[in-house]
């Protein structure tokens, strides 16, 4: 916890470059996504934030909030037609984010390789499976993690041979890392509510393009999720929704 608090301490205090989170994700069939992400990574400290997506819900995403940047592509799926654009958005950021909402996607487009560290989520993560990992972060819920265990029989042997690093959401929230296990204690039952994953993912993505390490990334981010959830909760109860969430990471990382 103290290692936590240190860290903590160096992202709400800043500096000239809080970093650049790109993100793609989002379908027709879940146009937020992507704007939850950008929000939440903003509300980690993010200096920009650039979401790219499908075209068909880029007024939704871009009409969400000023504050986002927003680009498309063509289509209504993730192809190899995007993987040029994606590449550009890598080079621009010090961070993506790839897989939120992002349904239907082209699988070998989505393993083209980035350079800068990313986090993989929701549905990018079976196809992420043939990519290379070792600069990645994975956040698969409970309900997201078969692929992987169906591969590489666990976690601990996954983060091993592919130098991933998961970040588990569940009951309780786990980290693995060169074939460890931590557990994250911050947290109540209201954070099984739509978009919690995609504000984890945001967090994340904001302390890596922040350069933090992946595997503390990872930690603190579940940390940091868990004690805004409990700010959130303890206002609205049982009602509590992802953007009360979000907005409650300035006070958690003070």
């Amino acid at each position: 916890m103290v290692r936590l608090q240190r860290t903590l301490s160096n992202v709400s205090e800043g500096g000239n470059d809080n970093g650049r989170v790109g993100i793609v994700g989002g379908a027709v069939e879940y146009p937020n996504q992507p704007a939850l992400v950008g929000l939440a990574a903003l509300r980690t400290g993010s200096d920009h934030v650039r979401a790219f997506v499908a075209d068909p819900i880029y007024e939704v995403v871009a009409s969400y909030d000023p504050n986002l940047l927003v680009d498309r592509y063509a289509g209504e799926q993730f192809e190899r037609s995007a993987v040029e654009r994606t590449r550009e958005l890598g080079a621009w950021a010090d961070a993506l984010v790839i897989g939120p909402g992002l349904v239907d996607a082209d699988r070998a487009a989505l393993c083209d390789a980035v350079d800068v560290p990313t986090v993989v989520d929701a549905l990018a993560i079976e196809p992420a499976l043939e990519a290379d990992l070792s600069n990645t972060v994975l956040t698969p819920s409970s309900a997201e993690v078969e692929p992987i265990r169906e591969t590489y029989g666990s976690l601990e042997t996954f983060t091993t041979e592919t130098g991933a690093v998961v970040a588990l959401t569940g009951d309780v929230d786990e980290i693995v890392a060169d074939g460890e296990r931590l557990r994250n204690e911050t947290g109540t039952s209201a954070l099984t509510v739509a978009g919690t994953g995609d504000t984890l993912a945001g967090i994340v993505g904001s302390l890596l393009g922040q350069g933090t390490d992946r595997a503390e990334a990872a930690e603190l981010g579940a940390w940091v999720l868990g004690k805004a959830g409990e700010l959130a909760t303890a206002e609205y109860g049982p009602g509590v929704v992802a953007t009360d969430v979000i907005d409650r990471i300035p006070d958690t990382i003070r």
